[in-house]
């Protein structure tokens, strides 16, 4: 087991592995809506920031067609990611709210997901 100083020493240097790994793949078509709301989500919440990374996963988002695969959770996930990083990408959140605006209607979002969306738009100052 790691003592609690290996584990905070070999944490900054994971984060900084794993996001340049990421931000070296040509296209992250492999990445599910999960696995990048994950990876955002976790650098956030970790206060690692690394906006190559962000910009990476942004360019991705903003890149595909529609966004009908990801889920209304992985969604609000990717937004509250962006705005508690401080990353303010206007074109992820102009997608989104594209794709939500879109929808026939707003069943599948649960209040929780509603709620972090506006919240994550206010945050980031988007309008």
């Amino acid at each position: 087991a790691f003592s609690k100083c290996e584990e905070s020493h070999h944490r900054p240097k994971l984060f900084e592995r794993v996001a340049d790994h990421v931000v070296a793949i040509t296209n992250l078509i492999e990445f599910n809506e999960q696995d990048l709301s994950n990876i955002v989500w976790a650098f956030a919440s970790a206060k690692v920031t690394h906006p190559e990374l962000f910009e990476k996963v942004a360019n991705h988002i903003t890149a595909l067609d529609h966004l009908g695969r990801f889920s209304p959770q992985s969604i609000s996930n990717i937004l509250i990611a962006f705005a508690k990083a401080g990353e303010r990408n206007p074109e992820v959140f102009k997608k989104v709210a594209h794709h939500i605006v879109g929808l026939d209607d707003l069943s599948g979002f649960k209040p929780q997901h509603l709620s972090n969306l506006v919240w994550a738009f206010a945050t980031a100052n988007i309008s």
